[in-house]
């Protein structure tokens, strides 16, 4: 992997972190208001749930698992 590539993908990492965390954020906000759109919540949830297997497939590749 070139150098281009790792910062590529720490760049890309950063931003699937920063939304993931914009949407813990929102998750919290709607979930604190009474009758709030529950479906919405768990659609928030899924889309969560999908940025960090991204997350964690982007980080294997910046940090490979390395067996001695």
């Amino acid at each position: 992997m070139t150098s281009d590539d790792e910062r590529e993908l720490r760049v890309h990492l950063e931003r699937l972190k920063q939304e993931h965390r914009d949407l813990d954020s929102a998750i919290d906000a709607l979930t604190a208001v009474a009758g709030s759109d529950v479906l919405q919540v768990q659609r928030l949830k899924k889309r969560k749930l999908q940025l960090k297997d991204r997350i964690s497939q982007v980080e294997d590749q910046l940090f490979p698992d390395i067996i001695a």
